[in-house]
This record gives C-alpha cells, sequence and structure tokens, in this order.
C-alpha cells in the first residue's frame, strides 16, 4: 500500500504527474525506487540524476588561504536570516576554522563551534545548523571556489601539475562549469559498476518499450552509456563557454600553453539544502485534491 505523502514524494523525484505517479506506486508495491525505476522505463521520468526538493534555508561559503581551500553549508529557517550580516559573520566564522584546523569530520566541527552557534541563534532567533564541509588543500597546485546566487551553489575544486596564475585561471573556468553543468563524478572510471549496471537495465527497458528490434537494443544501450558518462562526468562533458572541446580537452589546452602537464585532482559541489525538506502544504494539497478525483 501507498499514501498521498508517497505520491507526492515520488512526483517530487520524477516530474511525473499524479495518476503515472499512482500507476507506479501500485504496480512496485509502494517500493519508491522501484517506483522510480518504473516510471523511467516507461519513459515518464528521464532524470537520472537523483531528485531532491531544495527547500531548507541557508547559505554555502567558501574560502581559500594560500594552497588550501574550504567550503561550508551553514542552514538556518529563513531566507531574510540568510541574507543577513550576523547570519554571514557566523558562517565566515566556520570557514574560518576549518581552514585554521584540522577537523576530522562533521561532528567534531559542530562540537567545536557549539558555544558559538548557540550564541549565534540567540542573537538571530533562529536555529543554526552547521551541516557539512570540505577541505582541500593542493601539493603541487592550486585550489579555487565558486559561489554562485548567493551562496546557493558552492564549487571547490583542487587543480595539479602548477601554481601558476593559468593554473588558477582554468581552475576558475572549471569550477563555473561544475556549478553550471552538476557533473557527479570526475571521469567513467569513477562511477560505480553497480550504477552503470543499473543505468543499463533501465536504458534497456526503455529502448525495448519504444519498439526496438531486440537485435540493436544492446547497441544503442551501450550508445546511451556514453551519453551518461558525457553528461556525469565532468571531463567527458561539453565546456559550458564553448561546446565544441570537452572538459578533457580544455585542461590539456591549458596545459599546452604553459608547458605544463595539468590535471583535475577532485571537486566538490554544494547546493544549498540538497536532501533536506521542509513542508509544502500547498503541494500536499495539490496531490491529495487530484487523488481524490
Amino acid at each position: 500500500m501507498f499514501t498521498s505523502k508517497d505520491v507526492m514524494e515520488l512526483r517530487k523525484k520524477t516530474g511525473a504527474g499524479v495518476a503515472d505517479c499512482q500507476k507506479a506506486l501500485k504496480e512496485t508495491d509502494g517500493d519508491m525506487e522501484k517506483a522510480v525505476d518504473f516510471l523511467r522505463e516507461k519513459g515518464i521520468a528521464t532524470a537520472a540524476k537523483k531528485a531532491s526538493r531544495i527547500a531548507a534555508e541557508g547559505i554555502v561559503s567558501a574560502l581559500i588561504k594560500d594552497k588550501t581551500g574550504v567550503l561550508v553549508e551553514v542552514n538556518c529557517e529563513t531566507d531574510f536570516v540568510a541574507k543577513g550580516d550576523q547570519y554571514k559573520a557566523f558562517v565566515n566564522s566556520v570557514a574560518e576554522y576549518v581552514c585554521d584546523n584540522e577537523v576530522a569530520d562533521i561532528d567534531a566541527l559542530i562540537a567545536q563551534k557549539n558555544d558559538e552557534t548557540v550564541e549565534a541563534t540567540a542573537k538571530i532567533g533562529e536555529k543554526i545548523a552547521i551541516r557539512r564541509f570540505v577541505k582541500y588543500t593542493a601539493d603541487n597546485g592550486v585550489v579555487e571556489s565558486y559561489i554562485h546566487m548567493g551562496g546557493k551553489v558552492g564549487v571547490l575544486i583542487e587543480v595539479e601539475g602548477c601554481t601558476c596564475d593559468g593554473a588558477r585561471e582554468l581552475a576558475h573556468d572549471v569550477a563555473l562549469q561544475i556549478a553550471a553543468a552538476k557533473p557527479l563524478y570526475l571521469n567513467a572510471s569513477e562511477v560505480p559498476a553497480e550504477v552503470i549496471e543499473h543505468e543499463k537495465e533501465i536504458l534497456k527497458a526503455q529502448a525495448l518499450n519504444e519498439g526496438k528490434p531486440a537485435a540493436i537494443v544492446d547497441r544503442m544501450v551501450e550508445g546511451r552509456v556514453k551519453k551518461y558518462y558525457d553528461e556525469f562526468c565532468l571531463l567527458n562533458q561539453a565546456f559550458v563557454k564553448d561546446p565544441s572541446m570537452t572538459i578533457e580537452k580544455l585542461v590539456k589546452s591549458y596545459g599546452d600553453k604553459m608547458g605544463k602537464t595539468l590535471s583535475i585532482k577532485r571537486f566538490t559541489r554544494f547546493e544549498m539544502g540538497e536532501g533536506l525538506e521542509k513542508k509544502s502544504n500547498d503541494f500536499a494539497a495539490e496531490v491529495e485534491a487530484q487523488m481524490k478525483k
């Protein structure tokens, strides 16, 4: 069995209509993940990225000091508070602490900043929560950051091979790419085997449901897997500023101009509030009303 809440969640994840979500949940005995696959196989839901309703407030902030860079996300209850100077000052203090100290994990950071968090909460009048952070220190290269839409999206990236201005320019260009194109992996080798196998199953079902001959389905699936890599692997993506070249070619081009061998070592992209949800009464009411029909 399933409830209107399940239908609402499935609709958020897939963008499919209420009737299609109801049918998918019915066919899969209420299993949410299987229902997502069911809709994708029918071509009703095509998004391969994990959908999440961006509903929490707060900001993502970055700090670069020499060869070290940090990216942090701190949440609050309202957008009004997130835009305030007191709140931003607290977030900056969190970034400063992470940059200047060895912090084992998020629990250690929360414990260390507990008194300041309580004090800031009292002053600001809203619950404040330090959610996550990442810290990079480059051994032979540069660390660069990019913050988009006033803290709605943040990127941290490390480029190896040179500490020169050209490497930092490359890092900045690729950080913009990551913010816009939302890659999940650096390259195809990072994609877990089980993810690809799962995608192949979905893509094969899609092809068969489209009426394609079984004899060519495997070739079609391989082609679609390549498209998956092109969409979700950073080095395979077309450069947003010049779609005629991939990010991999862009990196090589920068290196060739400087006579260096450059490479992207790692990156992190935070989207403020991803995976967190707040109640949406209007959306819930909409689903309830359509189910009653």
